[in-house]
């Protein structure tokens, strides 16, 4: 059995989840990451994606976030997200309605890294749109 640390996943509306797990797989702007029990000192930003969790007994979870950042010690782990949600909450309607909003401030945009960021995001939550959403 591998050996398990403490997982915190935060949003400002609620904590989320609060576990003794094995390792979480987080979607770090720099590519997926996977945390374990005495992972080096890490600080990361976080993409919008999906956090996948497997806890101390061997089930599974998964959570949709959309953007945050991750505190990883090694002793746990602490995910403090912009939003998050269980992905069994994720609706059609809210990821429509972000892409949208990603839209609608890419056609404001005025220096090019603006323009980049927000390609980038919205290509985030487009990817995300066709993970997580039940057909």
């Amino acid at each position: 059995m591998a050996d398990s640390f403490n997982l915190e996943l935060v949003s400002p509306e609620r904590l989320l989840l609060s576990a003794s797990v094995s390792e979480v797989v987080i979607p770090a702007t720099e590519g997926e990451m996977t945390v374990m029990a005495n992972h080096a000192p890490t600080m990361t930003t976080i993409k919008p994606g999906v956090i996948t969790v497997r806890f101390a007994d061997g089930t599974t979870d998964r959570f949709v976030i959309f953007g945050g950042f991750a505190d990883i010690l090694p002793t746990g782990c602490t995910v403090l997200a912009e939003s998050a949600v269980h992905v069994d909450e994720v609706n059609r309607e809210d990821i429509a309605k972000r892409i949208e909003i990603a839209r609608n401030e890419l056609a404001g945009a005025t220096t090019d890294e603006q323009r980049h960021g927000l390609e980038s995001h919205l290509a985030q939550l487009t990817t995300l749109q066709g993970i997580v959403i039940p057909a």
